[in-house]
């Protein structure tokens, strides 16, 4: 018995796949995005317009019944994040849609996505975070480069592509302060920590010897370039495995580090937030469950009717 052919993969209608496009666009050159955000929506956005009926042939003929309809079909085999994001996209391409007036209404504007948990970010505690950066960099150029990036990490909360994106010209030194760019191109000015202007100022010494075309970039690679994202987390997983951290390590726990360590020494949840560049004050919450977890230990360890 012959094997039965497999379906086809549908092609939604190019009326369907020009607005993604242009929202895409718009979300990279006007909004700012990432390109991991891009990807995102893209593939959220195309299963749906892949999903949507024949005799649909344009963003403004689906009803909000539809996609509630596409919605509950994936509840079993998608993740409650991996549905919210479908969510976002499809609200965020339709308010692009009603801007250009190509759109009267709004179908996704109140559909209802469960709610993903929010994970609490995981963290060095101060102890690990004094062995990772107990690096002696001497006139080793790759070693002091590596000792400033984990320095800067630290004691400035950046993000991975703000630090990839840093310039020599960002770096205010007579304020101790460095400006980064942000999330949709949102600016904002960080203090460095002392150790770190230490470390920052011993790499620019040595710097000299990478410096080819891109003389601006305050990292450079081995290859003479401005140091990639994957050349930065290779390197911040090597240093975890020479300091003999048990775990792997990433640069966003350097900058979950960063927050956590800040908010249990001030308190001050309006402060993270600022240094963090969060838009909204409830993403940073996040870390008040770190603090609380601290004040647990300290309250386990310290008071009498704690002890068992």
């Amino acid at each position: 018995m012959p094997r039965a052919e497999p379906a086809a993969a549908v092609t939604p209608a190019a009326s369907l796949l020009d607005p993604i496009t242009a929202y895409l666009a718009y979300l990279q050159f006007e909004a700012g995005y990432s390109k991991h955000t891009l990807s995102s929506y893209r593939a959220q956005l195309m299963t749906v317009a892949a999903a949507l009926p024949a005799s649909i042939s344009h963003w403004s003929q689906v009803s909000e019944r539809q996609l509630q309809l596409l919605l509950a079909q994936e509840r079993d085999a998608l993740k409650p994040r991996s549905l919210s994001l479908r969510v976002a996209a499809l609200r965020g391409l339709y308010r692009f849609l009603q801007q250009q007036q190509l759109c009267e209404h709004n179908p996704a504007e109140y559909l209802k996505a469960p709610k993903a948990s929010k994970l609490l970010p995981k963290n060095l505690d101060v102890d690990q975070m004094e062995r990772l950066l107990d690096v002696s960099a001497d006139d080793d150029t790759l070693l002091a480069r590596d000792k400033a990036m984990l320095e800067l990490f630290y004691s400035s909360g950046l993000r991975l592509d703000e630090l990839v994106n840093a310039n020599i010209g960002d770096i205010q030194w007579h304020d101790a302060l460095i400006k980064v760019r942000g999330k949709g191109n949102k600016q904002r000015i960080l203090p460095i920590g002392r150790l770190a202007q230490q470390a920052l100022k011993h790499w620019l010494t040595v710097r000299p010897a990478l410096v080819a075309d891109d003389a601006d970039a305050l990292f450079l690679s081995i290859q003479k370039r401005r140091i990639s994202h994957r050349q930065v987390r290779q390197r911040v997983g090597l240093w975890a495995q020479k300091q003999g951290l048990d775990q792997h390590l990433h640069p966003h726990m350097l900058r979950h580090s960063f927050a956590s360590h800040v908010l249990e020494s001030s308190g001050d949840l309006r402060a993270v937030q600022e240094l963090l560049g969060h838009a909204n004050l409830s993403t940073t919450q996040v870390y008040t469950h770190l603090d609380f977890q601290h004040l647990a230990k300290v309250y386990d360890a310290a008071h009498p009717r704690a002890k068992k």
